[in-house]
This record gives structure tokens, C-alpha cells and sequence, in this order.
């Protein structure tokens, strides 16, 4: 009966440690317009579930990583560092035991593409993380984010006198000297291939299609054929 009722009370303090870190992402992100969103929280936690299911990763940290992987994201704070250790303060604050807080925190710093030249997610629970996220980048949420995100930073849509870079520092990266369409073959269409789980690979395989599809229709509307 008592280890039943240590289960219960841990259970009830890793609900509590969730809903806390949710109320500070919406907080945090609510009024984002680059595709980083409450809402791109919300549906990277729902497949991190799905997927940490299937898996068998550790759904507490699983679900922790993924509420809070954008809190300190470099594209979205003005000071990063000072994000950071924010972050950092709340999780050693919020109950979480040392353990996972240094998981967690070492699944938000190496799960980001950052041009894809990224050694492998160390444990289960930060492939599951990234296969989330990455899920979230494609198929028709991922067209849809990749235009709010080229509008947030002031890129056009299509130009095809802009070439598509092949291979690519973190800096180069993130410079900024592409367009939307351009971020289809430079990210999204070879995130199918860099999937960590079986589930994930199974998801992005319809999502992979349809933005081949959309490319097509894109590329024959650009010339006026259709």
C-alpha cells in the first residue's frame, strides 16, 4: 500500500510540475507569429505522447522536454543566455528531481536542426522529443508554419535566382539568404530521413508526400500552367 501511494503522489507532483511549466509557455509564447506558438507547443507535447507511448520512453520527461524546448530558443529571445539561465532557475524550482532536470535540459539543447549537421539524440526520450518537433515542420502544419516563419523574418516566398544551399554551417544557417520555398530542400524535406523511431518514420512518410505534392501544384501555378 505505501509504494501505491508514493506512485500517487508522485504521479500528482509530475501533474503539477506540467500544468506549471504549460502556464509559463503560454506565458512565454502565446503572442509569437513566427510558428513557435502555444499552438506548436501544444501539438509537438500531443505527438510527443503518442510517439513516447509506442516507444516506451519516459512520458514526465518526454512531456517536460517538449512543453519547454522553445522557452530559451535563440530565435525567439533577444538574449538567449539570460533565457537560459531563467529556465534553468524555474526547472531547479519546480520540484522536478535533479535528474530529469539535467535530461531535460540536455534534450532542449542538442535536439535542434541548426542546418542538420547534429550529432544523434543521446537517450530515447530526446529522439522522441526531436521527432515531434520535426513532425510539426512538415506536411500541411509544416507548409503552413514555414510561410508565417519566412514572413516573421522578412523572406520572400520564391525567388529562383536564389540557389538552395547544399551543406551548411550553424551560421550560415541561420543568415537568413534563402525564401520560403527554398526551406523546403534546405530543412523540411530531409527531415523524413533524420526520423529517430519507427513511429515517428511511419508519420512523416504521408507528411513527406504532401509536400512533394504541394511543391508540384506550387512550381506549375509559379508558370501559370494550372
Amino acid at each position: 500500500m505505501k509504494e501505491i501511494g508514493q506512485e500517487m503522489d508522485q504521479g500528482q507532483g509530475q501533474k503539477r510540475i506540467l500544468q506549471a511549466a504549460e502556464a509559463l509557455v503560454k506565458e512565454k509564447l502565446e503572442r509569437d507569429s513566427s510558428g513557435h506558438d502555444w499552438w506548436h507547443i501544444y501539438r509537438v507535447v500531443q505527438t510527443t505522447k503518442r510517439i513516447a507511448a509506442m516507444e516506451g520512453a519516459d512520458s514526465f520527461v518526454c512531456e517536460l522536454a517538449a512543453l519547454l524546448h522553445d522557452v530559451a530558443d535563440e530565435k525567439l529571445n533577444p538574449d538567449p543566455a539570460a533565457a537560459q539561465r531563467e529556465l534553468e532557475h524555474w526547472l531547479a524550482a519546480s520540484g522536478t528531481p535533479a535528474a530529469q532536470v539535467q535530461h531535460v535540459l540536455e534534450i532542449i539543447s542538442t535536439m535542434s536542426f541548426k542546418g542538420g549537421a547534429r550529432p544523434p539524440m543521446r537517450t530515447l526520450e530526446g529522439q522522441v522529443v526531436q521527432d515531434a518537433d520535426r513532425l510539426d515542420a512538415i506536411g500541411a502544419v509544416g507548409i503552413s508554419r514555414v510561410f508565417a516563419y519566412s514572413g516573421w523574418k522578412g523572406r520572400p516566398i520564391h525567388d529562383p535566382s536564389v540557389t538552395v544551399r547544399e551543406h551548411m554551417t550553424e551560421a550560415e544557417y541561420r543568415s537568413g539568404n534563402d525564401t520560403a520555398i527554398n526551406h523546403f530542400y534546405e530543412k523540411l524535406l530531409k527531415l523524413k530521413e533524420l526520423m529517430n523511431t519507427a513511429y515517428a518514420r511511419k508519420m512523416a512518410e504521408e507528411r513527406h508526400n504532401f509536400m512533394e505534392q504541394y511543391l508540384t501544384q506550387f512550381y506549375a501555378e509559379w508558370e501559370g500552367e494550372k
